[in-house]
This record gives C-alpha cells, sequence and structure tokens, in this order.
C-alpha cells in the first residue's frame, strides 16, 4: 500500500460541483492499493498516517493524532503506475476497484477508531482535489508487502 501525505493549510475534493470532502489544517492523503495488499496493511498505513510528525511545534515535530488534525484521504489507484517502459503507464500492479474500495475504507475506517476526523473523496469517481500545501511537507509512505522465507524487504 502507498501513500502519498501532504500538509495541508485546506484541502477539498469535489466531484459533479459538488465538494464531497473537505478539511482546515491536516493532512491530504492520497492512497493507493497495490495488488496484494490486505486489511493488515490498510490498518498499518493508518497507523503510519496518523502517527507521522510532520507538524512542528515548540516542543519538537507533533502528529496529527497528537493535535487532532484532521485527514482528508482520496484514493489514488495511479500511485501504482509503472513507468519504466514507453510512454504509456501500465496499471498492472494497482489493486482492481472490487479489492481496493475496501481498503481504502479500512484506512478510513482504522483512521477514525484512532480518534481521527476523516473527511474522504468518492471512490472511482472523478474527482478535483485542491489543497494549499504548508511548508511544503509532502511524503511518500509506503507498507510494503511482509517478506517471505528467504526475501529480504527493501
Amino acid at each position: 500500500m502507498r501513500a502519498v501525505v501532504t500538509r495541508v493549510s485546506e484541502a477539498s475534493v469535489t466531484v459533479a460541483g459538488e465538494v464531497v470532502g473537505a478539511i482546515g489544517p491536516g493532512l491530504l492523503a492520497l492512497v493507493g492499493v497495490g495488488r496484494d495488499d490486505d486489511a493488515d496493511r490498510a490498518r498499518a498505513m493508518a497507523r503510519k498516517v496518523h502517527e507521522l510528525r510532520v507538524f512542528p511545534t515548540d516542543d519538537g515535530a507533533r502528529s496529527i493524532g497528537d493535535l487532532g488534525l484532521p485527514v482528508l484521504v482520496v484514493s489514488q489507484f495511479t500511485l501504482y503506475a509503472d513507468t519504466r517502459k514507453g510512454r504509456r503507464p501500465s496499471w498492472a500492479d494497482a489493486a482492481p476497484g472490487e479489492l481496493a474500495e475496501p481498503l481504502v475504507d479500512e484506512v478510513v475506517a482504522e483512521l477514525r477508531r484512532r480518534g481521527t476526523e476523516v473527511a474522504t473523496g468518492r471512490f472511482g469517481a472523478r474527482m478535483s482535489v485542491a489543497s494549499v500545501n504548508e511548508g511544503p511537507m509532502t511524503l511518500q509512505l509506503e507498507v510494503p508487502a511482509p517478506a517471505g522465507p528467504g526475501i529480504t524487504p527493501m
């Protein structure tokens, strides 16, 4: 599972002219699901987002969990684009919608279980995402597949 997380002063998602999700200061998390992802990885991603210490304070960096800030979660299958060959991205590593949607929902559910206010986009819709980046602070997160016998994780 992959995410691109941006610290924002505000962010919103619009579908067909209607704002379906919006936050003030917090995090925008674009979440991509790979073919081999599962609910455990979704919960691990939520934990990473919740605990990511990217908000500077007088006594060190804090997370959205520490500060009670919201997150806007938007499904983003294009995070699994393979652009190594040619000019046309391959989406072979992205999970199909029937697998991806419940796992994005699990990320949202786990964030909420941790007490985070969560706004969302609309899965599978053509969305317009607007954000005002703070810092700017944008990070790539990944929860890799567990290593099997004889396999060394990267």
